[in-house]
């Protein structure tokens, strides 16, 4: 298990840097940052070529990344079009991102994997049909639309919920937004629950387990849900930078300023430093929730060896 951890850690390295590269190129490649700091005026030519040499914009696009990186490994990631250190920004959007990602994945979890379980044990009848039905509706509707149809009736017309999320907001009122944003994925969820149990629900193991007179609770949860778990596990662990990445959608709708609104900011403002950070931050996010899942697997599965 220790070899094989740290040969993943090491095949994490290439990807960490080729991933980053090709966002560092494209970022600052696209863009001005010192016109964008000046927005319609022309900058002096002598202070324009002062703050590109400050911000190491003198240099070609890889010497540049590789001061990037050594910055970073040191903490310094930079500084915003406010003026604000990009790690201080990064301090107060993360925590409130990570928070609306764990009620998204939760929803995510529990609902998708009950409600595959339960159309996977009842395939072909009325309660398979209606996940199926479900399932295809909600995965059909872009999310910007669900979310603000939510925001509009549950939260502004019916008022059981806040329609916007405040700083510093309970974790209450990060449900209606964390179904918003769980919704696709939920649905993704529930079919590869469904098909991987009605799958390993014809396999022999099974046949012998319910042949054998176990309870009926222990040959679903124990043998058939445990095996049917991989591919929805695989799913789940790459689908937690998806959902930190895809919150830009409903932290715009329901004005939370997450890693999506710094996101959607930097961009907007053409401001690099903010937008590479950012994006840094979930690239490793990414790399280790892959290593997670891999290493998840034996416990799912017992065959499952790492040499």
């Amino acid at each position: 298990m220790g070899r094989y951890v740290i040969r993943r850690l090491l095949q994490m390295v290439p990807v960490f840097v080729g991933t980053t590269f090709l966002i560092f190129i494209m970022v600052y490649a696209l863009g001005d940052p010192v016109a964008a700091m000046f927005g319609d005026r022309a900058p002096d030519p002598a202070t324009a070529a002062a703050i590109r040499h400050a911000m190491y914009l003198d240099h070609s696009l890889p010497a540049q990344y590789v001061h990037y990186m050594g910055q970073i490994f040191t903490g310094d990631f930079g500084t915003a079009a406010n003026g604000q250190p990009v790690t201080e920004v990064m301090g107060t959007a993360f925590p409130v991102t990570i928070r609306l990602t764990l009620v998204a994945f939760v929803f995510e979890a529990v609902i998708g994997i009950a409600l595959g379980l339960l159309a996977g044990l009842r395939r072909g009848r009325l309660a398979d049909s209606g996940v199926l039905a479900l399932t295809l509706l909600v995965v059909s509707i872009p999310t910007f639309v669900t979310g603000y149809l939510l925001r509009y009736f549950v939260g502004v017309k019916w008022g059981l919920a806040h329609p916007t999320v405040a700083e510093g907001a309970p974790i209450g009122d990060l449900v209606m937004p964390g179904l918003v944003l769980a919704g696709v994925s939920l649905a993704y969820v529930a079919r590869l629950t469904r098909t991987s149990v009605a799958e390993n629900g014809r396999a022999d193991y099974l046949r012998t387990a319910v042949a054998k007179g176990l309870p009926r609770r222990r040959v679903v949860t124990v043998h058939l849900l445990r095996n049917s778990l991989i591919p929805v596990v695989t799913f789940l662990g790459t689908d937690i930078g998806g959902l930190m990445a895809g919150a830009v959608v409903t932290e715009r709708i329901f004005n939370i300023h997450g890693v999506g609104y710094q996101l959607y900011q930097g961009i907007l403002r053409q401001n690099p430093p903010t937008v590479v950070g950012f994006v840094t931050i979930l690239v490793l996010i990414f790399l280790v929730a892959n290593l997670l899942v891999d290493l998840l697997y034996a416990v799912l599965d017992p065959r499952i060896r790492y040499a």
